[in-house]
């Protein structure tokens, strides 16, 4: 019989309060999230499995890496018409990003979670997940790749973030908006995206470093990340893609070694382009570094790090970065 699977991966929505450690800890399993549905409980038939049971900022990206080749190898099933995951909130947009840029099928794929824990008699969690079940049950979600779903709001992988660190409308999409939403337990789609093929890999390079620039920031993370392996460097500049001198000239440096460079905002909206000179984006650009048009700095960081782990070669990688990025 056609089914959802629902992944479980931990979070708030499977946590519950632990007299022993006196905090909030994830503890419960796939098959107590859909008993808690209740009256919620969409007439669909799932079946669960669980991938982990923590907090999702004990997450890296090695074990994401294996969540996303999971959800492929269920979808591989014909029996399988789309994968529900419930994921804490803190590093959601990074697996189901991940998860996006690997995905070999046009089926669904949901991340779901909740901002209040499993004791909480509110708890967003179940409605929440019963939502996400209804959105990867649905045909019209087909080619849509990795979703999220929370707060009765669908975004696209690629644009959603964490707006908020404990509210429960948490998720937006920014300048894009959201895909949809469901609205009394319908299924309403705005608009579709834009998929590229997937990124075939065996592996994660895990040393891709993102640094976020401050005014006056001298070139002390950078040499760092270096000293210490890094194989790739994500830079959240400023505005249009700009960095301090002595940041792009270590920048500079990197690249003429051979790490790969990428270049983002930390402007939360806006695109950045190679426009300023004496030190600014022009310089980065002009040796080599890849700017990555409106993708967030965390976003471009897990595409780096996929595509070094791909073992493509550099002008691949460039080619591939900025495709994904505009």
């Amino acid at each position: 019989m056609t089914h959802i699977v629902l992944l479980s991966t931990g979070g708030t929505i499977a946590s519950r309060y632990s007299a022993e450690q006196g905090s909030v800890v994830s503890s419960v399993a796939g098959d107590e999230l859909v008993s808690l549905l209740g009256p919620l409980a969409p007439d669909i038939p799932v079946k669960t499995e669980e991938f982990s049971n923590v907090g999702s900022y004990r997450i890296d990206l090695p074990m994401a890496f294996g969540l996303a080749r999971r959800i492929n190898a269920l979808l591989a099933d014909p029996e399988v018409a789309g994968v529900v995951v419930t994921h804490g909130t803190d590093t959601m947009e990074e697996s189901a990003y991940l998860a996006d840029l690997v995905l070999e099928t046009d089926k669904p794929v949901v991340f779901t979670g909740a901002q209040m824990d499993a004791d909480q008699p509110d708890s967003d969690g179940p409605r929440n997940l019963a939502d996400a079940i209804r959105v990867a049950a649905s045909p019209e979600t087909q080619g849509l790749g990795a979703m999220i779903v929370f707060g009765q709001e669908i975004h696209a992988a690629r644009d959603a973030t964490k707006t908020h660190a404990s509210r429960l409308g948490t998720f937006a999409s920014a300048e894009h908006g959201k895909l949809g939403e469901i609205d009394v337990g319908r299924v309403r789609l705005h608009r579709r995206t834009i998929r590229l093929g997937p990124i075939k890999a065996e592996t994660i390079e895990p040393r891709v470093e993102l640094i976020k620039l401050v005014m006056g920031s001298d070139a002390v993370f950078v040499t760092a990340a270096l000293e210490n392996g890094a194989r790739g460097l994500v830079l959240e500049g400023f505005g249009r893609g700009n960095a301090t001198p002595a940041v792009t000239e270590a920048a500079v440096e990197a690249i003429r070694s051979g790490i790969p460079v990428a270049v983002t905002s930390r402007s939360p909206q806006g695109r950045v382009e190679p426009v300023y000179g004496a030190g600014g984006g022009s310089d980065l650009a002009a040796a080599g570094a890849v700017f990555c048009g409106d993708l967030s700095g965390i976003k471009a960081r897990i595409l780096l790090a996929l595509l070094l782990g791909s073992g493509a070669d550099p002008s691949i990688v460039r080619q591939r970065m900025e495709l994904h990025a505009n």
